[in-house]
């Protein structure tokens, strides 16, 4: 059993759902990522998703974009990336960390490369934006040869027969997107949310996570109502970028937001989803 799957064992064993902070790795600067971290977990993340800054982060919104650029001012790599997450298992060996970013960086070192020491740094999964999971014959053997969960988004408008497919080749959990455009637009529909998780369990015994447009505790508790996992993302980086000249500032404003989300999730009946 990888930390992901222990991980969401232990919180079906205590009757909460999951909680899954964002960030981008190396926003502000690669100093600050790894106390974030740590941080997040503290005000009390499940599983950590870690950004791999991208210069054309098509799935992502401005505030992301712009945590994406301010990472590239310090020429943030994935192997950097990689080194974080290192340094972090340091003095955590238990929280599950995901890498999400785009297939560009992957494949200038090699799928096998990447997989080796994605899995020698301690990160458990890999969620590849741009890559269709038709389209990882070459990724998926190599991550599943180094322990590494592969994970993949479900969109709003995926075709159900496409779900089923979708469901059989994910590992660790689903991530099912909740809008139709990038992080951070829109506005939730809690109701069409539910009917989309609902066709998802339907065809995996696998967790089922929902991200985008989720910005607070009230957003948050609505979606743990239905999804065994809330993933939230543009609304903790738009704090980083708020406060990236004090970090101190910056460290209350996370983790006050997310602890704030976490409280509200706690609040809700153990019996939802």
């Amino acid at each position: 059993m990888n930390r992901i799957e222990q991980r969401f064992a232990q919180c079906r064993g205590a009757g909460r759902k999951a909680l899954i902070p964002y960030l981008v790795a190396g926003d502000p600067n690669p100093r600050r990522t790894v106390a974030l971290m740590h941080a997040l977990v503290e005000a009390g993340a499940d599983v950590l998703e870690l950004g791999v800054p991208f210069s054309d982060p098509m799935a992502d919104g401005p505030v992301i974009q712009a945590a994406c650029e301010r990472a590239l001012v310090h020429d943030v790599t994935l192997r950097d990336v990689m080194a974080m997450v290192r340094e972090f298992r340091a003095t955590d060996a238990d929280t599950p960390v995901v890498l999400m970013g785009y297939l560009n960086p992957i494949e200038i070192l090699g799928y096998e490369t990447v997989a080796r020491e994605a899995a020698a740094a301690g990160i458990d999964g890999l969620l590849t934006v741009d890559l269709p999971p038709e389209e990882g014959e070459l990724l998926v053997p190599a991550l599943e040869k180094a322990g590494l969960d592969a994970i993949w988004l479900i969109a709003p408008t995926t075709h159900p027969e496409r779900i089923r497919r979708i469901c059989e080749l994910a590992h660790g959990f689903v991530y099912y997107v909740s809008l139709k455009g990038v992080t951070g637009a829109g506005t939730l529909d809690v109701a069409d949310v539910a009917q989309h998780v609902e066709a998802i369990r339907r065809v995996t015994a696998l967790p089922v996570g929902v991200g985008f447009g989720i910005s607070d505790g009230e957003s948050a508790a609505r979606v743990a109502e239905i999804a065994d996992a809330v993933v939230v993302g543009s609304a903790l980086v738009r704090q980083v970028a708020a406060h990236v000249d004090d970090p101190d500032a910056m460290t209350r404003a996370v983790t006050d937001l997310l602890g704030g989300m976490r409280r509200a999730i706690d609040a809700v009946p153990a019996e939802s989803a």
